[in-house]
């Protein structure tokens, strides 16, 4: 699933400041804010001594998502397929767009079974405008169409992959606001953090993961949660947004995790209306360890 702030490009970077220690001993991996799951799907795949996952997000269409691919993943497969072959079965965008629109309002109403919705949202996900995922104030989706020629719906290979990953016993896939997961730290645990990201300015505000909004306050309540977390002794990474890089006077994370290591990594932003504002950019990971 293309997500907004997806971590696949940046897993080779991610990886270079990890803790240490989860290298070597048995450890707890949480992630708070699952999104599209690159970074879940490389702790799974890469530590075999990770004795406890535990995947959470506020989005329960998404977290839905994970347990459909998780627990019946072949049924899924028949609905997508079936779906991709109408869809690339129709000529004209015109016509392609109005079948786009049909699954769009069947998934807003939330016809069918979590098997129904799952395809829904995926087939939205491939042929909506560039890939994004957006609702409004109702939780409605409200992506356009996006005029793609060929796109790929079902990749049934991925799909069938990531459903034995997910099959993990390690892995506990939960929906919730993302402050209950401290109850899930046990002994060493590592905590990888990627909120919905500050913007960076007016014109580039993108939180609308779910109905509400994460705001400057909101920032402030996770940096209260990350310094509980630290109280409990565990290890935790944020991804966020480089704020000072764009306007050196905005030292808002700076501030506000003045007791913190900062680093920075590059990153490739896709996902915007204006092409022009696409391209490269600084990220900050934001850690409690060096």
């Amino acid at each position: 699933m293309k997500w907004a702030g997806g971590k696949g490009q940046l897993l080779a970077q991610l990886s270079g400041h990890l803790p240490e220690i989860i290298g070597r001993e048995p450890f707890a991996y949480i992630e708070p804010f699952v999104g599209g799951g690159a970074m879940l799907f490389y702790m799974l795949q890469h530590f075999r001594n990770v004795q406890k996952v535990v995947a959470n997000d506020i989005n329960e269409d998404l977290i839905m998502s994970y347990h459909v691919v998780r627990d019946s993943v072949e049924p899924l497969v028949t609905k997508l397929t079936a779906l991709e072959r109408d869809y690339l079965l129709i000529n004209d965008q015109e016509h392609r767009a109005m079948m786009f629109y049909d699954v769009r309002e069947r998934y807003n109403q939330h016809q069918g079974d979590s098997i129904d919705r799952v395809a829904q949202m995926l087939f939205l996900n491939k042929t909506c405008f560039n890939g994004l995922y957006r609702v409004n104030s109702k939780g409605r989706f409200n992506v356009p169409f996006g005029r793609y020629a060929n796109p790929t719906i079902c990749n049934a290979e991925v799909l069938r992959t990531d459903s034995q990953v997910l099959q993990s016993a390690k892995l506990l896939i939960c929906h919730g606001d993302y402050a209950h997961t401290l109850q899930y730290v046990d002994g060493l645990t590592f905590v990888y953090l990627d909120p919905p990201y500050r913007p960076l300015d007016a014109t580039s505000s993108f939180t609308a993961y779910t109905k509400g909004d994460f705001k400057d306050d909101d920032q402030r309540r996770l940096a209260d949660f990350c310094r509980q977390l630290s109280a409990t002794g565990c290890l935790w990474m944020q991804s966020n947004a480089d704020c000072s890089a764009k306007n050196p006077a905005d030292t808002f994370f700076e501030d506000l995790y003045h007791d913190c290591h900062i680093s920075r990594v590059h990153a490739a932003r896709s996902i915007n209306a204006n092409p022009s504002k696409r391209g490269k950019l600084t990220e900050l990971l934001i850690k409690n360890y060096e």
